[in-house]
């Protein structure tokens, strides 16, 4: 255990708005790279969009 005093454990261990400061900053990252990702994507699908999917037809597989 630490050299810390009694109080100050229990003062921690209640701290319920205690702020994890690198896991704020991984969504904050997250956050901005998911919104330059979609500005990039929304940018690709106005300079080339893309058709509706065509459906394959169920043919059988050739024979080689």
């Amino acid at each position: 255990m630490t050299n810390l005093p009694s109080d100050a454990l229990n003062a921690m261990s209640q701290d319920d708005k205690l702020i994890d400061l690198n896991t704020e900053r991984a969504k904050r990252v997250h956050d901005l790279n998911e919104k330059r990702l979609n500005e990039v994507r929304q940018a690709f699908e106005q300079a080339m969009p893309l058709g509706k999917a065509k459906k394959k037809p169920k043919n059988k597989p050739k024979k080689r």
